[in-house]
Parts: structure tokens; sequence; C-alpha cells
């Protein structure tokens, strides 16, 4: 489990799976991906994510806001299943709920996210990606201090031919960046 000030990154519980289920059928929250997703295909993904904790001891964690004990969502590390330029790979990504946009959710568990993969998981590199019309997660790497080279854009290739959502682009952030810049956030901060 991670802890933020506001937030719980923890292992998925039978209670999430109703919540989680609403978020996957909600055609705002999906609207950079290729389907909705029903009930079964929901609690598959929830499968596959518990699957990852259990396999690599990082993934992708359910998000619960601390002072309600609401669930929101996922964020964490995973592993791409398929193959591009930049696999194999470790990808920092979140799906949060609507009603959980706009108060910094996905930064700040993205941000625990980071730390893990840089400090207990070792990793010298995580990059994210999306399609190229999701300007809003495409900020929340921006505001993680990851980078884009326009080289490393890519269609992805499970998507079809045509598809609007199959140009994808990348960005990276590497251990030492990541430390430099935590490091000036924290000797930033008031005393």
């Amino acid at each position: 489990m991670l802890e933020t000030g506001r937030l719980l990154l923890r292992r998925w519980t039978p209670a999430d799976l109703a919540p989680f289920a609403e978020l996957n059928a909600d055609p705002g929250v999906m609207e950079h991906f290729p389907a909705l997703l029903t009930r079964e295909q929901s609690d598959a993904l929830a499968e596959r994510c518990v699957a990852g904790l259990e396999r690599y001891g990082f993934g992708l964690w359910a998000v619960e806001v601390k002072a309600s004990g609401e669930f929101i969502g996922f964020t964490g590390l995973a592993v791409p299943n398929f193959e591009a330029h930049f696999t194999p790979a470790v990808e920092v990504g979140w799906r949060l709920r609507r009603l959980a946009w706009g108060h910094g959710y996905a930064t700040e568990a993205a941000t625990a996210s980071l730390d893990h993969a840089f400090g207990p998981a070792g990793l010298g590199e995580v990059v994210s990606l999306t399609a190229t019309t999701n300007l809003r997660s495409a900020a929340v790497m921006r505001r993680l201090g990851m980078t884009r080279d326009p080289a490393d854009d890519f269609d992805h290739p499970v998507l079809p031919e045509g598809s609007p959502l199959r140009r994808h682009v990348l960005y990276r952030l590497d251990a030492a960046t990541w430390r430099a810049r935590r490091h000036t956030a924290i000797a930033d901060r008031p005393q």
C-alpha cells in the first residue's frame, strides 16, 4: 500500500468492483478508450490489476480517498502487453471517476507511484502513453515532469487502422531526473 496526504493506493477489494464497473461504463471517463466495458470486462480488468500486483510487486493500485473511504479508480504501474519501439517498459497510468477529476488526485497518486517505481521497485525509466486526443492525461504527464519527443509518438498496435484513437503520444521519465526533481521540490518547501 502507498499513502499520500489525501489518498491510499491499496490492494483491490470486492467492494471496489461495482464502482469500478460504473467508472468503466461512463462515456466521459472512457472517451479516449476504444469502448465502454461491460461488468464482466471491468471485473476481468480488476483481476488483471490484482495479478500484476502479485507478479511484479507493483501494479495498478485501487485508489481511495482517505477522508471518505471512497474508491475513485486506479493509479499505478503496469507492463504494456503489446510490442512497440519502447517496449519492454513500465508505464505509469491512471483512470479515475469523473467526480474525482479536477482535484489533483491523478498527479498526487501518480507521484506516489513514481516514488515507488524509482525507489523500492528500482526502475530506471517509466513511460506514460495516451491517445493524442487525451489532453487531460498529457497535462498530468507534464506535471509529473515527464517529457515527450514527437519522434516517439506511435500508432497503438492494438487499435485498428482508421481509429481516431490509434495515434498515441509517449512521455518518458528516468530515475535520475525524478530524484533531482523530488529533491528540488522538497528543498523548495517552506520550513
